[in-house]
Formats: C-alpha cells, sequence, structure tokens
C-alpha cells in the first residue's frame, strides 16, 4: 500500500512539472513573442505584460496568490500546497528557462501556443493542481451564486478578451480567443471529458469506512447499492455495498488516493457526468 501511494505521488509530480515546461514553452515560444493573450488569469497577467511591460513571471505569480488561499477552504489544502508549487514552479520556468521562438505565423502561434499551454494546464490537473487561479475562482462562486463552473469561466473570459480587443486591437483579440479555444479543447482531451463532475463507483469490503470517510472529510453524498460478488458462492459472502458519488474534477487525485488508504483493494471506476442536479450540489434554479 505505501509503495502504490509513494508510486502516485512521484506520478503527480512528474505530471505537474511536465505541464510546467510544456505550459512554460507555449507561452515563451508562442504567445509572449507575439502579443497573444489566453483567457483566466494567464490572460490577464499576459495583458498586463504586453501593456505595462513588466516580467511574465512575476505577473503570473503576483496573481495567482490570492487563489491560492481561496484554495485552502474551497478545495483543500494538499491540493492548495501543489497549486502553489506548481504556479510559483512556472513563474520560476518563465524567467529561467530560455525557449525558442517557434514562428511568427498568427495562425501556428494561436493553434500551437494554445495546444502547448492547454496541455500544461491539463497535465497538472491530473497532477492535482492547476496552473491558473480562474478554476479556483469558479468553484468558488459556483457555490455562493449557484451558476455553474463553466458559465463563470466563459463570463470571465469575455471581459478579458473585450479589453484585450480595446487596448491591443480586434485582430489579435480574434486570433487570443483561437489561442484560448484551442488551450480549452487540450485540457479536455488531456483530462479525458469536457465536464465539470466525475461519478465515482466504489467497489470495496471496507465501505462502510469509505462511505464515512467521504460523507465526513469531504461532505460527500453517497448512494450505496445492494451488490453481489461474483468471486463467491455463498449468499454471505457474497454480499457487498456499493458506493456512488459524484465529485469535481479537481477532486478526482485527493479522493481516490484516500480511498486507497483505507483500501488498495478498492476497485474504483470513474465515469463522466455532463450535468448534475440535486443532491447537496447547488444549482442555479431553472427560469
Amino acid at each position: 500500500m505505501k509503495g502504490v501511494i509513494n508510486f502516485n505521488f512521484f506520478k503527480e509530480i512528474f505530471l505537474i512539472i511536465l505541464g510546467i515546461l510544456s505550459a512554460g514553452f507555449g507561452l515563451k515560444g508562442f504567445l509572449i513573442p507575439n502579443g497573444f493573450i489566453d483567457g483566466g488569469v494567464t490572460g490577464i497577467s499576459l495583458l498586463i505584460t504586453h501593456v505595462g511591460a513588466l516580467p511574465i513571471s512575476l505577473v503570473i505569480f503576483i496573481l495567482n496568490v490570492p487563489f491560492m488561499f481561496l484554495a485552502i477552504k474551497n478545495v483543500g489544502r494538499n491540493f492548495a500546497i501543489k497549486t502553489s508549487l506548481a504556479i510559483f514552479g512556472l513563474s520560476l520556468c518563465l524567467f529561467f528557462i530560455d525557449y525558442p521562438i517557434i514562428t511568427s505565423d498568427k495562425l501556428l502561434v494561436a493553434i500551437f501556443g494554445g495546444f502547448l499551454l492547454g496541455a500544461g494546464i491539463g497535465l497538472s490537473v491530473r497532477g492535482g493542481s492547476v496552473l491558473d487561479g480562474t478554476e479556483v475562482l469558479s468553484i468558488y462562486l459556483n457555490k455562493k451564486t449557484g451558476f455553474s463552473m463553466g458559465e463563470i469561466i466563459f463570463t470571465i473570459n469575455i471581459f478579458i478578451f473585450s479589453v484585450a480587443a480595446y487596448l491591443l486591437g480586434v485582430e489579435v483579440a480574434l486570433y487570443s480567443i483561437l489561442t484560448y479555444l484551442a488551450a480549452s479543447k487540450t485540457v479536455d482531451f488531456f483530462i479525458q471529458g469536457i465536464e465539470e463532475y466525475i461519478g465515482l463507483t466504489i467497489i470495496s469490503k471496507k465501505s462502510e469506512k469509505i462511505r464515512k470517510e467521504l460523507l465526513n472529510k469531504f461532505g460527500k453524498g453517497v448512494t450505496i447499492y445492494r451488490g453481489k460478488s461474483g468471486y463467491h458462492d455463498g449468499d454471505a459472502e457474497s454480499k457487498i455495498d456499493i458506493l456512488f458519488t459524484f465529485i469535481t474534477r479537481l477532486e478526482v487525485t485527493r479522493i481516490k488516493n484516500s480511498i486507497i488508504l483505507l483500501d488498495s483493494q478498492a476497485v474504483i471506476i470513474e465515469q463522466g457526468i455532463k450535468e448534475v442536479r440535486g443532491g447537496i450540489i447547488k444549482k442555479r434554479p431553472l427560469c
């Protein structure tokens, strides 16, 4: 069990480092030299850099600091620590590594710059962190307002690209939107789905301990199915409780690791959920 946990830890660190290097390449090799921006906090940082001539490494770190503290209360301490280290690592990467400028073709810059940046964000999410505080803010506002994370991020980015059109010109803003779309689709690809929620089905002999962990530690609602194991013939031994819960994609790594700590032999099945309504999830009411 300890070996499994150590392997997962090093795997997460490797994915985060790979994500940092990929995002840094997309920014310094494509977007920054050509004056393009992206959405979210990264887009605001690029906008400030282009207008105020400030170092991108410093701006990205400073703008993300408030979201690091916000993550502690709204997502979890481990996630906040990994996110803080990932953002700090990205800042160091942008400051110390001299990436080559690949091309000045606007279409190639928008597509491949967005792809590399999206790959970096997606790999970081797979490692249990994020490189942009926008998703942390969207989780917080989702709990306060009931608007979905997608609606919140979309609204923030409309504002960013509107400002970009005014300050940098309509053409740059349009190419930047193309960059954002390429990055978004790449993120979706790397985290295996565009859904905001992941459904977890858990089959374990220690289902009661796992249920209490999900309820008390993570505040998750759990549905229990009465099942029967196919490995046993006797009715008494073959009966088993199957747990089902849904979580945000940012919580997947943390919750799966907690389940493995309780039962390293547990079967955990993930499935994409496009929409969740009812239960403990607060949603904006239909008009």
